[in-house]
Parts: structure tokens; C-alpha cells; sequence
């Protein structure tokens, strides 16, 4: 089944009527001010930020064996610089140590690390520059990761894994042996968390995201409700313990390097491909509760209901542990990627998405809007909105006018169209040909040992050899 996508429609008017035919609950504003809500000035960490704009992490798959950004990183980093964006959001996921790597190709700890991260932001303040950003005008964080159950440091699955999950294990079984890490083993992780965050603060970072999602290790083990031990089990405060050992001694240790974390704030079982529609639907299994094995829940196919009593209880304590922001998403890449990253076009090993993907922009939405009204003292990035396209400015600068984020998060769109967000700040229409139209070739990519890029409209991935790869690998999946 095809949905119409938000390029159809011609006005905000009538993108507006469509959602409100969907029962869909954010608003689209009629038109767009250069001056407006996404330009308002905000005081964070420290710094006075100037618009309300922030490129997310983007993994690009593409850094040496030893975890040192390539050519392309460092690209990828100067158009993050050219966004304009006042908050880059941790712009790389950094594995803490070399087998929780997501990929052989992510950047990791190493002992030349400190001269590669200064790198990175070298480029990012030549991006600012190139358009007329002041380089101390933005907030730049690295996104400190361990993949844990996701770990594949040299190419095949190698878990780490912080508790047992049986429909998660029929979808991505387990080697022979692999049990949950025991609490020291989880401590020694901790600790190179701390190292990973010296180094960024000696870099000149501002801050470091201590990641909690995606299904990843420190996100598991908020999940791991059925964890014995220190750090798991049904109290949410025995699940936050590592993250709040790894937070004081990132303090302790780095005086002044500030806090952030991205947040998944609740999950849904995970999904598989219907064999008979194409379509995602829920794995199930007699006498398996998914939520002993999630944290929060999203109880129905198209995740309209949203438990978010805990995001809210781990916000909270947030907000005691001295950390002011926290970038909020949902669901897994593995397991439910329809929801975690809404769009028209499935990944190479996905499936059509079982709703219309304007739902899942919504169910981020929500969310964020409910924890920003639940937790105000912390400013929230909110996720979702690259599917949005032509619409996507309007449905921002009505968020941010009602208070509903603080911060407008860009993923995959700054892959195709890195300007986005300094054009829309200065008022200049937006190139349409630059829009992400969600293919998920920069999925699809790496999920075929290839780097991630977004090869349909990047002259740049376009002139490489993997756009070849890529575009006979999808007639193929056609028939």
C-alpha cells in the first residue's frame, strides 16, 4: 500500500486538511517567518544559541578500521557546519571502545582520538563560516555509544548484551554461548565512557550525549527489567544506575563539559515483514510480555498510545543530575524502523511501513510535546520531522511557537539538503530538488556493506561507484 507523500499537496492549507482527515494532531502553520519562532534566541549550557535548529547524529560508515574519520566524515561535518544549525547534536555516534562498534567503519576510541575529533570540529567551524555563522554561536556535542546487542565491530553480529529478549532473539539469534555482561562487565564499559568524554572535552567539545536508544547498551539496560543485579530489574532506579555512575564521573573527571542524552522514550515490540502484504506487522510469541522487555511502551500497531511514564521519571532525574537537554526519539532501526524513522521507501531488509508514515511523525511529536509540558525545566530536541519535506518548516515553527520543543532535530535530511536550515532562518525559498524523499538508500547502503550517503540526490555519492551498486541492488529487491 502507497501513501500519498507531503509533496502532494501544493499549499499548508491543504497538507493541513490532510492531517486533520487523518485525525492527525500537530499543526501547520500557513506560512513561514525568517523572523519567526525558529529564530528565536535561547540560552543553553551555557551559551546563547540563536535559532531553534539542530543536526542530529549521522553515522556515516565511513571512517578508517582504527575508528578515524575518512574524507567523507570530515564532509559530512562541514555540511553540518553549513546547516547553520545552532545545536549539532552529537554528530557522530563514537563507539566508547572497539567491540562496540555498530559497524568496522564507525568511529571509535583510539589512541590518536583527540587530534581526530579536533578535526571534525575544524571542519564544522569552516562550514559556519562558509555561510556567515559565527563558529562559538553553536552548541557541539559528540554522541558517546556502546552497540551492545548491535555490536559488530569486525562485520558479523557480536553482542554484548544486558538481558535476555526472546522475540528480539528470533529475529537476530545470539551465538552459541553469549549471555548478559555481569555488572563489572557493564562497570568497565562505564569507564570508557569517561575516557571517551576526556577526550572530547579536551578536543573542545561542549558537551557529550551519554546515548540511551535505539535499542543500544545503556538503552537496553533501562529496559532490563528482567536483569538481576545492580543494574537491572522492575525499579527504574536500579536501570538508571549505571547511566547516573557513568554521569558523575564524566563530572568528576571533565569540569565544565556538559551533559546531554538522546533518548529513546518508549518502544514497540518489534516488527517483521507480513510475507503476504510486504507490510510491517508485530512479532508475537505465546507467554512473552514485551513490555517486561522494553523501556516504555507503545502498546498498538501504529503507536498511538504512548506510555511515557518512565521518559518522564528519567527526565526528572535529569533535570536533579544537573543536565539541561535531552533529544528525544522512539523505537529501534532493527526492529521497528517504520516508527523510529518514518518513510515512504522501506530499507533493503525493512518493510512497507503498516500505516501511513505521517502517524509515526505524529507519535514523535506527541511525544516530545508531552515531556516538554512534563519536564519544562530541560530544553527537548524533537525527531520525526525529515518526512515532512515540503512541509516540514511550517509543521517546526508551529512546534516551536507553542512551546512544544525547544529544538528542531535534522537527521537524513542534512544528507541531501545541508542548507536547509540556514535558508529557511534567512527567509529564502527552499530547494525542492534537495529534499529527502525518504528512499532509505542511506540505509539500504551500509546495510550492504557500502557508506552511507544519500546517493539519489548528492552529485557527490552520485559520481561514486556504490550509486551503481546501489541503484542495481534495488532493482533486484523490486523483483
Amino acid at each position: 500500500m502507497r501513501f500519498l507523500p507531503p509533496g502532494h499537496y501544493r499549499t499548508a492549507a491543504a497538507f493541513g486538511a490532510h492531517l486533520a482527515e487523518l485525525g492527525i494532531d500537530f499543526g501547520c502553520d500557513d506560512a513561514v517567518s525568517a523572523n519567526g519562532p525558529l529564530s528565536q534566541p535561547i540560552q543553553l549550557c551555557g551559551k546563547r544559541l540563536d535559532n531553534r535548529f539542530c543536526a542530529h547524529p549521522m553515522e556515516g560508515w565511513d571512517g578508517s578500521a582504527h575508528g578515524s574519520p575518512s574524507a567523507h566524515t570530515l564532509r559530512r561535518w562541514r555540511n553540518f557546519g553549513r546547516s547553520g544549525a545552532a545545536v549539532i547534536w552529537g554528530g557522530e555516534a563514537f563507539a566508547v571502545r572497539e567491540d562496540g562498534k555498530a559497524n568496522p567503519r564507525q568511529l571509535c576510541l583510539h589512541d590518536d582520538s583527540e587530534r581526530d575529533l579536533q578535526s571534525l570540529l575544524h571542519e564544522l567551524r569552516a562550514g559556519r563560516s562558509e555561510v556567515g555563522a559565527l563558529a562559538e554561536g553553536a552548541l557541539v556535542g559528540l554522541q558517546l555509544t556502546h552497540s551492545g546487542r548491535f555490536s559488530r565491530p569486525h562485520g558479523p553480529f557480536l553482542p554484548r548484551i544486558a538481558q535476555r529478549h526472546p522475540l528480539l532473539e528470533r529475529r537476530y539469534a545470539l551465538p552459541a554461548g553469549t549471555e548478559p555482561m555481569t555488572d563489572a562487565e557493564l562497570e568497565a564499559i562505564g569507564e570508557d565512557y569517561v575516557r571517551a568524554a576526556i577526550v572530547a572535552h579536551r578536543a573542545g567539545f561542549d558537551f557529550v550525549d551519554i546515548k540511551c536508544c535505539h535499542g543500544y547498551l545503556l538503552h537496553e539496560v533501562l529496559a532490563s527489567k528482567t536483569r538481576s543485579g545492580s543494574y537491572g530489574g522492575e525499579s527504574l532506579s536500579s536501570r538508571m544506575r549505571l547511566f547516573e555512575r557513568i554521569v558523575a564521573a564524566v563530572r568528576a573527571a571533565c569540569p565544565g563539559l556538559h551533559i546531554g542524552v538522546r533518548l529513546s522514550a518508549a518502544d514497540a515490540g518489534p516488527f517483521h515483514k507480513d510475507p503476504t502484504t510486504g507490510r510491517g506487522a508485530p512479532m508475537t510469541e505465546a507467554g512473552v510480555a514485551i513490555e517486561q522487555h522494553t523501556f516504555g511502551y507503545l502498546p498498538d500497531a501504529d503507536a498511538r498510545d504512548l506510555d511515557l511514564r518512565e521518559a518522564q521519571a528519567f527526565l526528572q532525574r535529569c533535570v536533579e543530575l544537573g543536565i539541561e537537554t535531552a533529544n528525544i526519539t522512539l523505537g529501534s532501526p532493527y526492529w521497528n524502523p517504520h516508527l523510529q524513522r518514518p518513510a515512504a521507501y522501506p530499507p533493503s531488509d525493512g518493510y512497507q511501513p503498516p500505516d501511513d508514515p505521517l502517524r509515526f511523525v505524529a507519535t514523535h511529536l506527541r511525544a516530545t510535546r508531552q515531556l516538554a509540558a512534563a519536564v519544562p525545566q530541560m530544553a527537548l530536541v524533537g525527531t520525526g520531522y525529515t518526512y515532512l519535506q515540503e512541509w516540514l518548516p511550517h509543521v517546526a515553527q508551529h512546534a516551536i511557537g507553542r512551546g512544544d520543543a525547544a529544538f528542531v532535530g535534522l537527521g537524513r535530511m542534512l544528507l541531501s539538503y545541508p542548507e536547509l536550515a540556514d535558508d529557511v532562518l534567512h527567509g529564502r525559498p527552499m530547494q525542492q530538488k534537495r529534499l529527502c524523499r525518504t528512499f532509505s538508500d542511506c540505509t539500504t547502503a551500509p546495510r550492504n556493506g557500502m557508506i552511507s550517503g544519500c546517493f539519489p540526490l548528492d552529485p557527490y555519492y552520485k559520481a561514486m561507484p556504490e550509486a551503481e551498486r546501489m541503484k542495481q541492488l534495488k532493482k533486484e529487491l523490486r523483483t
